[in-house]
């Protein structure tokens, strides 16, 4: 992830972070932040094409994909 798409991430406008977590039991996450809901989605429409074309045959299902704003931060 960090040779293909994290810098693919840093490239879209508004970009903060990116974190991916092993939650063990083969359930992965990533969280992405972005100041605003424009850079938000043209990440999920980064990511789609970065799993179609690269990660397909190793993801058996389609990503989740939750969006919403950060309510609290610490």
């Amino acid at each position: 992830m960090d040779e293909g798409f994290v810098p693919l991430l840093r490239r879209v406008p508004g970009f903060v972070a990116y974190y991916w977590v092993d939650a063990g039991d083969g359930v992965m996450l990533s969280t992405s932040v972005f100041e605003d809901q424009s850079g938000a989605e043209e990440s999920i429409n980064q990511a789609a094409d970065f799993v179609r074309d690269s990660l397909s045959s190793l993801l058996p299902n389609p990503p989740q994909v939750t969006a919403g704003p950060v309510v609290a931060a610490g």
